[in-house]
């Protein structure tokens, strides 16, 4: 599939690794919907030349009307990324005692739930259209899924969640010429990571194998990219992290 003539619509897109795919698909030519739940992302959209629709993906009615105004504004779907997504740091049993029930459905709701709500709908789109490839799917995990670290038992889960869904997904879409794969991205330098303090990002960067430096946001959407084009990429999660092995 060519970016110059696709459609995609792309969640947690105001921020982040999704911004930084928008930007990118728009820059090679491909119309773009940003699925997001800040409202201020209709500006970024705006400057780079694309849709917005506010969007919570842990709510289906939501999700539901996103998918259809991303449609409406774009004639079709062609392709997902989902980047949305949110990151908890609590112990299963911590000083304050034991893991709060709440925040670990809210984190499976949002990162799990949230991009399976949005690739089934999506994928319901992309089988009107013609040819024998009719869409292609991108979605976010991370490297937590194989290394999570201490206090990331819900985040672990959910993003290992979305590894576990990618070759199935790959398997029942694949009758419809959909392809599925998921992007398990290391360490990068988003807004929330560059938040904090300097020596902590050097300490983190300093643990990546090489290049020793977190990841640049470009290298993720060059990535996605790259996997909406690869025609003969499917069912399969790539890890992204300059081969850091967390511990």
């Amino acid at each position: 599939m060519r970016l110059d003539q696709a459609a995609a619509v792309i969640t947690g897109g105001a921020s982040g690794l999704g911004a930084a795919t928008a930007e990118a698909f728009r820059a090679r030519g491909a119309a773009v919907t940003i699925l997001d739940r800040n409202p201020e992302g209709a500006d970024f959209a705006r400057m780079i030349g694309a849709a917005f629709t506010a969007v919570d993906v842990a709510d289906e009615g939501s999700v539901s009307d996103g998918i259809a105004a991303a449609r409406g504004a774009m004639g079709r779907i062609d392709v997902v990324v989902n980047c949305a997504g949110i990151a908890t740091g609590e112990r299963i049993l911590g000083r304050d005692g034991p893991h709060r029930l709440e925040s670990f459905r809210r984190t499976l709701d949002i990162n799990l739930a949230g991009t399976f709500n949005v690739m089934r709908l999506a994928a319901a789109e992309m089988a009107k259209n013609a040819g024998p490839e009719r869409g292609v799917i991108v979605n976010t995990a991370s490297i937590a899924a194989f290394d999570g670290q201490k206090g990331q038992a819900a985040y672990a889960a959910s993003k290992g969640g979305i590894v576990g869904l990618t070759l199935p997904a790959a398997r029942d879409l694949a009758g419809l010429g959909i392809r599925v794969c998921a992007i398990a991205p290391g360490i990068f330098a988003t807004p929330m990571m560059r938040g904090l303090p300097a020596e902590v990002q050097e300490s983190l960067a300093a643990e990546v194998t090489f290049p020793r430096r977190l990841g640049d946001p470009a290298e993720f959407a060059a990535l996605a990219a790259f996997i909406v084009e690869c025609g003969y990429l499917n069912g399969e999660v790539i890890r992204l992290d300059g081969a850091l092995r967390m511990r």
